[in-house]
């Protein structure tokens, strides 16, 4: 556990010498990687979404690579392509941008829905599939994707089931006065994120993957996780609920919120603290309920509250 909180410690403070004040969106997106999940980065334009993205690519000891997605993106642009080779007489696979290791979709509503598409395979399955041959991603492999929540003209929102495929939602808001004080002195003479070396390399990313994966989840907790998504699908203000895909990434995401800290089991802490980051982005208001200025967020905070919270040993999973 101590090589654990050094190496997850070294990365968060790695990326605040960039990211000032937001520790929380570090601490969820470090959650994403250690459970081989991806993020839906949602927030205004401006407040650091693209940046916290880089300073986590550059932290990593991984291979980066930014996809700008514009309308005139196409899908083998992300995927790749076979071309013919006259002098082999075979087709030859041209990889795709989508060929890395940390990948930042950037502004992904910008781009059609027929490329936007392109993804979901890379998301759930970890490969590409182009001219009937599958070719796997390198690994440790995490989508993080940008969009703006408030402008919508020129862009294409993201279906229900691109949406599913978000592990969790992140967030990062306006910093305090305070906070952006820091950010003008930091930022005055140039960027912190020209200078920041890596701290994390592939072998001990994929070591913290595997005791992810190990962090024991008590029966009564999976009860637990499962009552609170069941509770999404009966709401009589929502049209979807969660998911089992989002009970199986709820869980995951409170593993790894036991291992960061300190913990080889869940407790119904971890739970609470991962149900509106993991669930929100899954659920679909009736339109009379979104009038009355109802969020997903605020409904997810009645059911953990409604919901029985179990007590005892959590140590046998």
């Amino acid at each position: 556990m101590n090589d654990v909180k050094l190496i997850i410690n070294s990365l968060e403070e790695n990326i605040e010498k960039v990211i000032v004040g937001k520790k929380d969106s570090i601490r969820l997106i470090i959650i994403a990687l250690l459970c081989q999940g991806h993020v839906l980065i949602e927030d205004i334009p401006g407040v650091g979404k693209t940046t916290l993205v880089s300073a986590l690519a550059k932290s990593l000891d991984l291979t980066f690579r930014r996809i700008q997605f514009t309308p005139d993106v196409l899908p083998s642009d992300i995927t790749g392509f076979s071309m013919y080779n006259f002098k082999t007489g075979e087709l030859e696979y041209h990889p795709g941008m989508v060929m890395g290791q940390v990948i930042l979709a950037d502004e992904i509503n910008r781009t059609s829905p027929k490329t936007q598409s392109s993804l979901l395979e890379v998301m759930e399955e970890g490969q590409v599939t182009v001219d009937g041959k599958t070719y796997p991603l390198p690994q440790p492999f995490i989508v993080l994707a940008t969009q703006n929540p408030v402008e919508y003209i020129g862009t294409f929102p993201l279906p229900e089931a691109q949406l599913d495929r978000f592990f969790l939602k992140v967030t990062i808001g306006y910093p305090s006065k305070r906070e952006e004080m820091h950010i003008l002195s930091r930022f005055q003479y140039g960027s912190p994120l020209n200078s920041l070396q890596s701290v994390a390399s592939k072998d001990q990313i994929l070591k913290l993957q595997k005791l992810t994966r190990e962090v024991k989840v008590a029966d009564s907790i999976r009860d637990y996780i499962t009552s609170l998504v069941g509770m999404t699908r009966d709401h009589p203000d929502l049209t979807l609920g969660a998911s089992p895909r989002g009970s199986l990434f709820l869980m995951k995401a409170s593993q790894a919120h036991a291992l960061l800290d300190g913990r080889n089991y869940v407790i119904p802490d971890d739970v609470q603290r991962m149900v509106i980051p993991v669930l929100a982005h899954r659920l679909i208001l009736k339109p009379e309920i979104r009038l009355k200025e109802m969020t997903p967020e605020r409904i997810l905070r009645s059911i953990i509250n409604s919901v029985h919270v179990p007590i005892g040993d959590f140590h046998y999973g």
